[in-house]
């Protein structure tokens, strides 16, 4: 069974406050990527247990996440991975997420840590909001609000009854 983790404050992006770094407005303009979805769900899973020592995504958390990639069920529910791959066709950063209706929540993600990736964990973060924008989702719940990089990306600080309140109507539009 997995549960929602409920917080005290919600880092969300509505996406006509997405800010792009000018090092990733470089790196779009360059062109030297793929944006995938779902190419590679479980080398996603993977590499954040891998790079994140301290990860949660614990041997029966990953199964269960992998059991997921196929649920179906009566509500608008599915969970997928954003991927960035480089010109060489690496698997240089993505995320796992999960949506409910028009909503994106993020669980986790991961960057490779080689210099020459650099700003491609945050050309990720963008690639997938515009992703999100372009498919009619109403906003990303990017979670805990204490990291500076949800802020740097245009996220804002809701507390819990103003962020159950917009994901409540969120969650039962189809997309």
């Amino acid at each position: 069974m997995i549960l929602p983790e409920i917080q005290f404050d919600y880092a969300v992006l509505y996406f006509e406050n997405l800010h792009i770094p000018k090092k990733v407005k470089k790196l779009l303009k360059e062109n030297e990527f793929e944006f995938k979805i779902n190419k590679n769900y479980e080398e996603v899973i993977e590499q954040i247990a891998k790079i994140h020592k301290d990860s949660w995504i614990i041997k029966k958390y990953k199964q269960t996440l992998l059991n997921l990639k196929e649920y179906k069920s009566e509500i608008d529910f599915k969970i997928f991975t954003s991927e960035v791959y480089s010109k060489d066709k690496e698997l240089v950063a993505g995320e796992i997420g999960y949506k409910i209706g028009a909503t994106y929540t993020s669980l986790s993600g991961f960057c490779k840590k080689d210099k020459s990736f650099n700003n491609y964990g945050k050309l990720q973060l963008v690639l997938l909001a515009k992703y999100l924008q372009k498919n009619g989702y109403k906003f990303w719940n990017l979670g805990h609000p204490y990291m500076k990089y949800k802020f740097d990306l245009g996220a804002e600080i809701l507390n819990r009854e103003e962020f159950l309140n917009i994901w409540q109507e969120a969650r039962g539009l189809n997309i």
